[in-house]
């Protein structure tokens, strides 16, 4: 499954990992650099069977630990009605 935000979701790169911006809301959520790489993964096209492959691939953590993340990150992201469908 890729990722998709709501038209009107803008994202920023910060020091800290990302931002997400509501506009139509002017709501921001803050995500941390292990979030922030699974997002920027996800909205470029990375299937989620391939970005678990990468980060297990990159750092020293299990495939089910990143499904895990990824499936809390998206149903975070999906709670704010910052994802489309």
């Amino acid at each position: 499954m890729t990722m998709t935000l709501r038209p009107g979701v803008v994202t920023a790169d910060t020091e800290y990992g990302m931002a997400l911006l509501d506009q139509s809301s002017g709501e921001y959520y803050t995500l941390n650099p292990t979030a922030a790489v699974i997002v920027r993964a996800l909205l470029d096209g990375t299937t989620t069977d391939q970005a678990v492959t990468a980060l297990t691939d990159k750092y020293d953590v299990s495939a089910e630990q990143v499904e895990e993340d990824i499936a809390r990150i998206l149903e975070e992201l999906r709670a704010a009605r910052l994802l489309t469908g």
